[in-house]
């Protein structure tokens, strides 16, 4: 246990609720794009691999922002940084409605993966600054509440609102939820409830260098790095084509497919809820093996069995399977570098988007070329071997972890 845990004291609740809020909004917004897919295709003229961009932009960017987020959090205070990054996303995410070309729609969407990148690997930097890291995964599993919510809404409430107003709506409704959520942080901010702990290194290039060239240079970090792009790679790569495929193949509404999509976050939901004996009874190692045998089992019965009702079933496992895994590794990740745990948190965050932003680059030709199995399937494969190879991991892991 670190210092900042040993003082930590007793926990404020309600700072943490929020940020499960803004955490919400996050995740609404990234994962609102993948039923409007079809959509976008159809009105601006392309096929859904091409149309995909406006994932991999987001992705990318949400990614490679983690690397200046972070030190800011860490120097200026993690909450602040959060709210500032809500307020700029209430901006870009109520333009978006407005884009009159796909270029145009791929820019914006890559400013909104910019702006909202800071709200949750600094969520997650800010608990683990107050919480004891024996009560972290149980407090992190109650977290990502919000965000399984918003892929839920994302998800639902997007396939909804495509078939009623038209995907530009879903951004419109997006710019409202930020802008309240932006309103309540700042208040929050006033009421002294807040841990506003900042640091005292300055934002130079050199000293940011030093700070990942200090995480990345112990064994156990490079490992949670390493498997959490590959999470990114193997499940968001996949799973933001699940929607296309649903319309490709079973000529169903946005309505429906926003419903059958929401079983991941359903499951993720179902995670939380028995997460406090999954993690006694399995442990790191087991949560991981078994998060990655339920990801393949997802994948294979989303397009194995012929009714497109088992879709939610899949993407039930496929939820559930990803919140054990993920859950495990953010749990590692808040602890890779204690002293400067937004950068760490960041960097961890870095890598899974840009393997989501890979996994939707590559996998869009596959795609368009030989179609969706072959691309779920491989998708599958990857998720038990990735669990598999972890949990053999962890087993290992230096005593310095």
């Amino acid at each position: 246990m670190d210092a900042a845990d040993k003082t930590a004291g007793k926990v404020n609740v309600r700072p943490i609720v929020l940020l499960s809020m803004a955490g919400f909004c996050a995740m609404a917004a990234q994962r609102a794009s993948e039923p409007m897919l079809p959509e976008i295709a159809h009105e601006f003229g392309t096929t859904v691999g091409v149309a995909a961009v406006i994932a991999t932009t987001f992705a990318l960017a949400y990614g490679v922002c983690q690397i200046f987020s972070g030190p800011f959090g860490d120097r200026y205070g993690k909450f602040l940084t959060i709210t500032i990054a809500l307020g700029t996303t209430t901006v870009i995410v109520t333009a978006t409605a407005w884009a009159d070309s796909l270029s145009t729609l791929a820019w914006l969407r890559l400013a909104t993966g910019a702006a909202t990148g800071a709200v949750i690997p600094l969520s997650l930097a800010y608990i683990g600054d107050i919480v004891p890291y024996e009560q972290r995964q149980q407090v992190l599993a109650r977290y990502i509440t919000g965000s399984l919510l918003g892929v839920m809404f994302g998800q639902a409430a997007g396939g909804l609102l495509i078939d009623l107003a038209g995907w530009r709506s879903v951004f419109l409704l997006m710019g409202v939820l930020y802008a309240v959520m932006t309103v309540l942080c700042i208040f929050e901010l006033r009421s002294g409830r807040v841990d506003r702990r900042t640091g005292t290194l300055p934002i130079r290039a050199k000293n940011v260098l030093a700070q990942y060239a200090a995480i990345v240079a112990r064994p156990h970090p490079r490992v949670v790095l390493l498997s959490v792009y590959l999470e990114g790679f193997f499940l968001y790569g996949g799973v933001a084509y699940l929607g296309a495929f649903l319309r490709h193949k079973f000529a169903i509404d946005y309505v429906t497919i926003g419903l059958l999509l929401s079983g991941f976050g359903i499951g993720g939901l179902t995670y939380i809820l028995a997460s406090r004996p999954i993690i006694r009874t399995l442990g790191e190692r087991g949560m991981v093996s078994l998060g990655g045998l339920c990801a393949l089992a997802g994948y294979l019965m989303v397009i194995l069995l012929p009714d497109w009702h088992f879709v939610a079933l899949g993407n039930f496992l496929l939820g559930f399977g990803f919140s054990m895994l993920h859950n495990t590794l953010q749990t590692n990740a808040t602890q890779m570098a204690p002293d400067s745990r937004g950068s760490a948190v960041s960097l961890f965050a870095f890598s899974l988007f840009l393997g989501q932003a890979s996994g939707v680059a590559v996998l869009g030709p596959v795609v368009d070329g030989i179609g969706y199995t072959p691309a779920f399937i491989a998708c599958g494969v990857g998720m038990l071997c990735l669990g598999l190879w972890f949990g053999h991991r962890l087993k290992v892991r230096p005593k310095e972890a």
